[in-house]
């Protein structure tokens, strides 16, 4: 192995019963290759030659882009973990997701994600339910108790078919009712601007349970918050000479140590920007100011509304 790829970005973690890099690549990025998957190809190499080591997707990633082009960098080598995530697929536009949360339909997403990414077993798999948002909340037949659910994954888990399991947009008390499965990891909304689960995130850290949020640099839909727009977060990051963006990622990596970023682009250079954030220090008055931001936010009223 390069020497290159012996360093982990953000220092070491746990991910499944796997040692990996604290700062990973989130694959939705991947589906702007649709038309030029090399690119994508290439773009993923460089990311292991600055130390990832592990990637997360979906198949309802461009419709099979993000996992064509995951297989097509790494195939079936086991030194780059892979998660994955089920409960929705694909539809047509506008809304270009539908949950698939069905005990049934979650299996038949595992063997969509192991056929698109060429493996015959899949690292972590999570269950990405609708209990909170942003974004899809179940309804009708779409309302699945976890623990039927959980039964599925548990089964493809004894067969071989996935490692470990996940869960992603789920509350405490749904993450409670999941522990006996074995849950590896937790993926909700969360960041410096975002922190409606933060008592989910204690949550975690008590069981030993890792946290990797999404929209680490919150407003992923209008209206929402923005960590590069944070007056606090834009002067401590001048202070430091590093992004809002990169300070945000650094601010998460110190906040607790069970926390694992995934951001992701399609860009070479934003991608080492990214990853350099795992050098990134915040000395304590600088945390302290940081920390005070969501309290003011709630004091203030420009906190967004709590998810339910």
């Amino acid at each position: 192995m390069h020497e290159e790829q012996s360093r982990r970005p953000g220092g070491a973690s746990t991910l499944g019963g796997r040692t990996v890099g604290r700062i990973g690549y989130g694959a939705m990025a991947l589906e702007r290759f649709a038309d030029d998957r090399q690119a994508g190809v290439a773009l993923l190499h460089r990311a292991r030659e600055l130390g990832v080591d592990h990637v997360d997707t979906a198949d309802f990633y461009g419709d099979g882009v993000a996992n064509d082009v995951i297989r097509r960098a790494f195939g079936a080598d086991d030194s780059v973990v892979v998660v994955s995530k089920v409960g929705a697929v694909r539809v047509a536009a506008p809304v270009p997701l539908a949950l698939a949360q069905r005990p049934e339909q979650l299996r038949a997403q595992v063997h969509a994600n192991l056929r698109s990414l060429g493996r015959e077993r899949i690292d972590v798999v999570n269950l990405r339910r609708a209990d909170t948002g942003p974004g899809l909340l179940a309804e009708g037949d779409q309302l699945v108790d976890v623990e039927d659910q959980l039964a599925e994954m548990t089964a493809m888990r004894d067969e071989g078919l996935i490692g470990g399991i996940g869960l992603s947009a789920v509350s405490g008390e749904v993450l409670e009712r999941g522990l006996a499965a074995g849950i590896v990891c937790v993926q909700n909304a969360y960041s410096l601007v975002a922190r409606e689960h933060e008592a989910l995130l204690a949550q975690c850290i008590r069981e030993g349970i890792a946290w990797v949020p999404y929209f680490p640099l919150g407003g992923a839909f209008p209206g929402l918050p923005k960590v590069v727009d944070e007056p606090v977060a834009v002067r401590i990051a001048d202070e430091l000479g590093v992004t809002p963006a990169q300070l945000g990622l650094a601010w998460l990596l110190q906040h607790a140590p069970d926390v694992l970023l995934i951001p992701g682009t399609s860009d070479a250079g934003h991608l080492a920007e990214n990853l350099a954030t795992g050098a990134v220090r915040l000395d304590e008055t600088q945390v302290a100011d940081l920390d005070a931001v969501w309290g003011r936010r709630l004091a203030d009223g420009t906190a967004h509304p709590s998810w339910p």
